[in-house]
């Protein structure tokens, strides 16, 4: 029986920045975590350097708040950038020697005029919030991505300590098929199977409709609760639930424009917003002094980092070459470092922890609190969060607020200000970006197979076969905003009966 004060474990994961790129620039120093000594960061000293076209780009800040172009994270990229232009992984082997060497060549063979943008990273006082949060708790250096891939395996790693295969983004067709089984399985389940098991309460809160969460099987969009409500809930007095997830919104036929994720097309100041109200929702709260507030990234997002992934323990519940697995990927090598910052009331101020994590290190966390066994080999091999809980009890001067974000200048969104998007209902989503482009590209076929998965729950059987081949149809961007428009009023009739019958 765990003996850990903590009752609530809270967990926000953003997307796509590196550690390097967020935090490399913060010259954070405080206390070690494991050895009480002094320490600072691994960050930047502003030497760290790529090579391209017979040009030396160097890492400096400060970094755009938007970026013109994408930066490319599918699995070869993420080879490239960290191996080195021209790279090759042989299947099923050993993934090539890390010299985090073609970030700027992998950027500018995506389109970026100026290659030297991947390797810029943000100055402290363009991201007040999360250096406040860092330094008022304990920012963790040496997190990494679950895998050397996008965002969509990376988030199943968050979910069930696997991607069951998964090493790429998944296409409709995939997801077609994926549907004959009511959603993404994964042998040992889910978290939030091995929650229902063992009795804990659980709850999802999302940004915008279509949350990725929403892929896992048994996971119906209407058990997501809309962020918005998120702060009433939580200062409620009843709030009993022992895990919350929560997702940013993404407006991904928008190109993530007035999104929350923090995804490199929009300004990364909403979700220094987002992580500000989240944070003050659960420290005004009368559950704070039992809580866990964990804040994280997917994945690296194209962003160059100095720090060498190292190898990992496979989950051990796929074999390479299945049917999700296209590049033969054994699982056995992180993906690059991205932030994570850890704050509760039974956390010391101002400690760095340079013990290795990835997302699993969560779901340890979870399990050991809660007294649950993990779900596969790299749940049970991962490092677990409860060692920072040092205190003797919750400490009494934790901020009540984490400041204000900062002007970045980009304009054109509604403003961000839930909790300290103000409005009752969360806005309707932006214009679709690109209307005549193909539909499978990055995250855009994964975040409609939650909204797939939702029609077919909201509609009787008979009609399922004409969902399935209209989805089967859907090309184009204009193509899918009309397929989730769709969805998107079946889903708020849905709630606005249920709110009315509450």
């Amino acid at each position: 029986m765990s003996t850990s004060p903590i009752q609530h474990v809270f967990v926000l994961m953003l997307e796509n920045r590196s550690f390097d790129h967020m935090l490399g620039f913060s010259g954070i120093t405080g206390i070690d975590a494991a050895t009480g000594q002094p320490t600072g960061i691994n960050g930047l000293t502003g030497a760290e350097t790529n090579q391209y076209s017979g040009q030396s780009y160097r890492v400096i800040q400060p970094a755009g708040y938007t970026m013109p172009v994408d930066p490319p994270h599918e699995f070869p990229d993420v080879l490239g950038q960290l191996c080195g232009q021209g790279a090759v992984y042989p299947s099923g082997g050993h993934y090539p020697a890390i010299v985090n060497s073609g970030f700027v060549a992998s950027y500018a063979a995506a389109g970026g005029s100026d290659p030297g943008q991947i390797m810029r990273a943000f100055a402290p006082g363009q991201l007040p919030v999360l250096n406040a949060l860092a330094r008022e708790f304990v920012v963790c250096d040496n997190w990494y991505a679950s895998m050397p891939g996008p965002t969509w395996p990376n988030r199943f790693f968050m979910h069930a300590a696997s991607s069951n295969g998964l090493d790429h983004s998944p296409t409709t067709a995939e997801i077609v098929l994926w549907e004959s089984l009511a959603g993404f399985t994964f042998p040992g389940g889910t978290i939030f199977d091995l929650m229902n098991r063992h009795n804990v309460p659980w709850r999802l809160y999302a940004g915008d409709d279509f949350p990725m969460v929403a892929s896992l099987k048994g996971i119906q969009l209407t058990l997501v609760h809309p962020f918005h409500e998120f702060a009433d809930d939580v200062t409620a007095a009843d709030y009993g639930v022992a895990y919350t997830f929560i997702e940013p919104s993404y407006n991904v036929l928008a190109d993530y424009k007035c999104s929350t994720s923090q995804h490199p097309l929009d300004d990364v100041t909403r979700g220094e917003a987002l992580i500000r109200a989240t944070y003050s929702a659960i420290r005004n709260s009368p559950v704070w002094e039992h809580s866990l507030f964990i804040v994280t990234w997917d994945e690296h997002g194209g962003f160059y980092d100095h720090a060498a992934p190292p190898p990992a323990v496979a989950p051990g519940d796929s074999q390479p070459g299945g049917d999700h697995n296209q590049f033969a990927f054994t699982f056995e090598q992180y993906g690059v470092r991205v932030p994570a910052v850890i704050a509760s009331p039974w956390i010391p101020r101002n400690l760095v922890d340079h013990r290795l994590c990835d997302h699993t290190s969560i779901l340890a966390t979870v399990e050991t609190i809660f007294g649950m066994p993990p779900l596969t080999q790299r749940d049970a091999a991962a490092n677990k969060l409860t060692p920072l809980l040092t205190l003797a009890g919750p400490r009494s001067d934790a901020p009540l607020d984490l400041g204000t974000p900062a002007d970045s200048g980009v304009s054109g969104c509604p403003p961000f200000d839930f909790g300290v998007e103000s409005a009752p209902q969360p806005q309707p989503p932006p214009p679709v970006t690109r209307p005549d482009q193909p539909v499978n590209e990055g995250n855009l076929a994964g975040v409609l197979q939650s909204a797939l998965r939702s029609d077919l729950a909201l509609s009787p059987a008979a009609t399922h076969s004409k969902i399935l081949a209209r989805f089967s149809t859907i090309k184009t961007r204009a193509e899918a905003r009309q397929y989730a428009d769709t969805v998107r009023q079946k889903l708020r009739a849905v709630r606005d009966n249920a709110s009315l019958g509450s």
